[in-house]
């Protein structure tokens, strides 16, 4: 089985959907699975990534909210590769989506999680399931909190199940999960990371 793991983040460093994509694949490194990664963080994608990509077996998704939905730079890359996969008719792709936000709370994802799996229609692939995670924003900065420990214990348990689902090719209902502290914490700490940055770039 071949699997392609798309990060649709535009940053190059401290992303936390590449996070994301680090903490899967431990679950999937199975006999007989390959996986790819590829990087969607400009407007646009060779002829040369999108032939690469019609040959996968699975999608792996991962990207952050953008305004309740898909990043401008990704939706133009899934335009782009919608227009292209929809032309091949012998394809057999199942596609999963883990999309983090700065809430606290994963299920404010719904709406770009639908987005995916409308998409999944219009390239004619075949959705396999959602992963909504809240407080993505703090995920490169506990990068060394061990999965399944501290806020990491929903995270981990996700990951297994929809892990489990990609390795088995089935489709399952979406998941929302917020990180195991109380939002109170998660809400001051953000505040004292914004103010760190005000006070950084000279301003009050």
């Amino acid at each position: 089985m071949r699997m392609a793991f798309i990060n649709g983040s535009p940053k190059k460093t401290y992303s936390a959907s590449a996070s994301l994509l680090q903490e899967l694949k431990p679950f999937l490194q199975k006999d007989g699975i390959t996986i790819s990664d590829y990087n969607f963080n400009k407007p646009s994608l060779s002829k040369e990534e999108m032939v690469q990509l019609k040959d996968y077996d699975i999608f792996v998704f991962s990207f952050p909210l953008y305004v309740d939905g898909i990043p401008s730079h990704l939706l133009n890359c899934l335009t782009q590769l919608e227009t292209f996969l929809a032309s091949i008719k012998e394809k057999d792709i199942k596609v999963y989506s883990m999309v983090n936000c700065g809430f606290y709370e994963g299920h404010q994802t719904k709406l770009a999680i639908e987005m995916m799996e409308n998409w999944c229609s219009k390239a004619r692939l075949k959705w396999g399931q959602g992963l909504g995670i809240g407080a993505g924003g703090m995920l490169p900065m506990i990068k060394n909190v061990p999965l399944g420990q501290g806020p990491k214990r929903n995270l981990e348990k996700s990951l297994r199940q929809l892990a489990n689902n990609i390795l088995n090719g089935t489709s399952a209902e979406d998941m929302y999960i917020s990180p195991n502290i109380p939002r109170i914490f998660y809400k001051f700490a953000a505040e004292m990371g914004w103010r760190k940055s005000i006070k950084a770039n000279g301003l009050k």
